[in-house]
């Protein structure tokens, strides 16, 4: 028995190394910033399994040898090291080949803006909006603006926007899933913004197999026809036709917008269904996992279901006979979770979880006694061959170590007899509940706060309440509402309290704690400390785990040294944000557009980045004037963080002058004016535009353009280095600004933001002489529908030596005493966006010295 309790224990650490192994070839595939041919991986992959049958074939040799212990295990050692090497490149090579695969299914860049007529059924929900709804479309074949046939992506993501009052031929075209359609599209690229630790959408879009992202276009209703509806035969046009039915119906059947929503994502997984505000109070409060069909909701399912099988299961001889109670228990559950996940759509991080909890359901049943975390481990190995690109994504992790928490909870409470009585059962229920809750809390509080620099500090009260609440009564009834559509009713009455609960929690002042992004060597030590306190030690042992956490619960964040600064360009797409860091002070210039009715820059773009940078307050807020791309994300964050105070051009009547910061504060608002001017930490602040009083009308008396009044502000730090923020000011504000009324100002600058996103109404010869720029950063959106920049002011750039960066191709820039660094280079993966051609002077680094050019 010793000899076999060995030899298993040897197995599943060989089993473990093999698993981690997969694991470490894939991860290391992931970090490429430029993939290979499908045929170079190919190649590899026939070098990996070679290697594997060559290791094979040492071990059988090996094991018909006689020799001596040394030589023996030291053949053996070979034997393993080649087949885990072999193991990790096969990995390496089949991830490879699938992201070399996706990327040739990607849309020639030739194509992109061109008027393509595209043929194709809509798969999944349509995600409808107030300002129209956005589908995926697999496409069969498109032609071009010559009538020929061309290739596009086999899938692409399309907006479809509302037809505007008056506008002809596409009044009621809704298109509907599994519905087949011809469309008249533009399609570009997939490109998203990209920033520090901010969010990847090219990595989302890669991952889903979207090859490109366009617009329906309203100007062609000629091309325009649905061709087909679901077909009859096919069972995911019939699900995601049912699906759509049931979204509709549960969304039309609540009176309550919020308990619609969430009772829309239980039922059928349309987390759009949920409205923004109500997501960031879920957010707040750490239920967002329970209020829709996520990987963790489908792992509870599973779990819950597994129990319910396991019950029936028992209570019939003749089945227990056939097949044992916990083998029917655990594939109940994983085939029910399946059909869960199917109602939810079938997306990546549910089918990912389904292939996990199977691969555990497999492990465990085939009478292997393996530790949770080998199970884990197996598991994951066989998720990542499935979606090597789960590693990257948040859910993955979360949802890997929720399994193996339940695993541990129900090794932990499933032994001994059972409790007598109910309310014995009741207090044993309880009590294994709170401790799940305990032990969950404590293992992903590190977890998340590594992911997404944020954990609700209501979040364990919360879930104490929320979790069984959600699971136990609203989710029942909103899956009955599929079958008797009066149960939503019975849902959103259930939710009605709990929602009030959670609103009144998330407007508490410390409901959410807040990190700066830590370093790696923080995290690693920050995740260990969170492991070492749920594991069954002593208390002694276990509480060594929290000197651990304090570098992940307070990492250092480093600062420019006083009389110097750094500056962060934001990509926020057509718009603009930019952030001024001193040693002890932030201003921000700007916060960029608002992409929709729910939707802006602030809260997708500058919120994450300023919480990972450490950013407490804002001391400065400039609003450069009102257009919507320059301020359209800032209620976002007034509302989140604490302004000092907000220098603008806006209109007295404007609603952010009466904008309130956290707990309802007041903030002070003063207009910017020419002559405004102040230092911090050695850096000085320089308002240059707009002039001291009223705005003057334009000749025909209309009210002047919003861009004539843009704040336009120069800083300087004690070196000499300096940097010109200009909003949108056009010629005739750029010819006063160098001309001799201004002259008492200098204008000079290293840096200068383009005015006006590259408009051709802007970057003048005058401007540009009294700056003399050594770079130009130029804030635009990618193939934006206004054409910054345009040709003429790139020329002229050009013909000064002046050389551009753009956001749309650089992501982020950054400037420091380090020098400047491009986001995209700093993050460069395979799956990114890049130019057909590199642009000559705007790449990763444009060093600057410390110092002022000698004039």
């Amino acid at each position: 028995m010793q000899g076999g309790g060995a030899d298993s224990s040897a197995a599943g650490g060989w089993v473990a190394a093999l698993a981690a192994a997969w694991l470490a070839g894939t991860a290391l595939q992931l970090q490429q910033a430029h993939a290979w041919t499908a045929g170079a991986y190919a190649a590899l992959a026939g070098v990996a399994v070679a290697g594997l049958a060559v290791a094979g074939l040492m071990a059988g040799l090996n094991a018909g040898l006689t020799a001596g212990p040394p030589r023996a295990a030291s053949r053996a050692t070979g034997c393993r090291a080649l087949a885990l090497a072999g193991v990790a490149v096969l990995a390496f090579s089949l991830a490879g080949w699938r992201g070399a695969e996706r990327l040739a299914d990607r849309l020639d860049p030739a194509l992109e803006g061109a008027d393509l007529v595209v043929t194709g059924r809509v798969v999944g929900l349509p995600q409808p909006g107030p300002e129209g709804s956005v589908l995926l479309l697999d496409t069969e074949h498109a032609r071009g603006p010559d009538g020929q046939e061309v290739a596009v992506p086999s899938r692409v993501r399309l907006g479809w926007s509302r037809p505007r009052e008056g506008a002809s031929g596409v009044q009621g075209a809704v298109a509907r899933a599994g519905e087949r359609w011809q469309l008249p599209v533009r399609l570009k690229q997939p490109h998203g913004v990209l920033n520090p630790e901010g969010f990847d959408a090219e990595l989302w879009l890669f991952e889903q197999g979207i090859g490109a992202t366009g617009s329906v276009r309203a100007s062609a209703p000629q091309a325009l026809a649905r061709l087909d509806g679901p077909r009859a035969w096919h069972p995911r046009d019939r699900l995601d036709a049912a699906r759509q039915g049931w979204r509709d119906a549960a969304l039309l059947h609540g009176a309550d917008p919020v308990a619609a929503g969430v009772v829309a994502a239980l039922a059928v997984g349309d987390q759009s269904a949920i409205e923004a505000p109500a997501w960031a109070v879920f957010r707040q409060t750490g239920v967002a996992h329970l209020m829709s069909i996520s990987g963790l909701h489908v792992t509870l399912f599973a779990w819950l279901a597994a129990g319910v099988v396991s019950r029936l299961w028992r209570r019939s001889a003749r089945l227990a006979h056939a097949w044992p109670a916990p083998q029917a228990a655990r594939w109940g559950g994983v085939a029910l979770a399946a059909a869960y996940a199917a109602l939810a759509g079938w997306g990546v991080p549910a089918q990912r979880t389904v292939w996990m909890l199977a691969g555990t359901a497999l492990v465990q049943g085939s009478g292997l006694r393996w530790p949770p975390l080998l199970v884990c481990a197996v598991a994951g190995a066989g998720v990542a061959a499935l979606d090597p690109w789960a590693l990257l994504q948040p859910g993955f992790w979360l949802s890997f170590t929720a399994v193996a928490l339940l695993i541990a909870s129900q090794a932990t409470f499933g032994h001994g007899s059972a409790p007598a009585g109910p309310r014995a059962r009741a207090r044993g229920w309880l009590r294994a509940g709170l401790h799940q809750q305990v032990v969950a809390t404590l293992a992903l509080a590190p977890l998340t706060l590594v992911m997404f620099e944020q954990i609700s500090v209501v979040g364990f009260g919360a879930n104490l309440v929320a979790v069984p609440w959600v699971t136990a009564v609203v989710t029942p009834l909103a899956l009955l509402g599929l079958l008797w559509p009066g149960a939503w009713t019975l849902a959103g009455w259930a939710l009605a309290p709990l929602w009030q609960g959670l609103q009144a929690a998330a407007g508490w002042p410390w409901a959410v704690w807040s990190v700066p992004a830590a370093p790696g060597w923080a995290a690693a030590l920050g995740l260990a400390g969170g492991v070492l306190l749920v594991l069954p030690l002593p208390w002694r042992a276990r509480l060594a785990g929290l000197p651990l956490l304090l570098p992940l619960l307070w990492p250092a964040v480093e600062r420019p040294a006083p009389g110097r600064f750094e500056l962060v360009v934001a990509d926020v797409g057509q718009g603009s944000a930019v952030l001024v860091r001193t040693a002890h002070h932030l201003l921000l210039h700007d916060t960029g557009p608002r992409y929709g009715l729910d939707s802006d820059a602030g809260e997708r773009v500058l919120l994450p980045l300023m919480r990972a940078r450490g950013e407490r307050r804002i001391d400065a807020l400039v609003i450069s004037h009102r257009d919507t791309d320059h301020a359209g994300g800032a209620a976002a964050v007034l509302q989140a963080m604490a302004v000092q105070e907000v220098l603008s051009s806006l209109e007295p009547a404007h609603p952010l002058r009466a904008a309130r910061g956290p707990g309802g504060r007041a903030v002070p608002h003063r207009p910017c004016e020419a002559g405004q001017a102040w230092s911090w930490d050695g850096v000085r602040f320089e308002v240059l535009h707009p002039p001291p009083g009223p705005a003057a009308a334009s000749p025909a008396g209309r009210e002047p353009a919003p861009n004539t009044r843009s704040c336009v502000v120069r800083v300087v730090d004690g070196a000499g280095r300096a940097v010109l923020l200009t909003g949108d000011i056009e010629a005739a504000q750029e010819q006063w600004l160098a001309g001799p009324a201004n002259a008492a100002h200098d204008l000079r600058a290293d840096v200068l933001i383009v005015p006006h996103h590259g408009s051709r109404t802007s970057s003048t010869d005058a401007l540009l002489a009294a700056v003399r720029p050594r770079v130009a950063v130029l804030q635009a959106g990618y193939r934006n529908r206004y054409g910054h920049p345009h040709p003429t002011v790139l020329a002229r750039y050009a013909a000064l030596g002046i050389p551009v960066v753009r956001t749309d191709q650089c992501g982020a820039w950054m400037w420091s005493d380090d020098g400047a660094r491009c986001t995209r280079e700093v993050r460069r993966r395979y799956w990114h966006w890049r130019p057909a051609a590199e642009p000559p002077e705007g790449g990763a680094v444009v060093a600057i010295p410390h110092t002022r050019r000698a004039e």
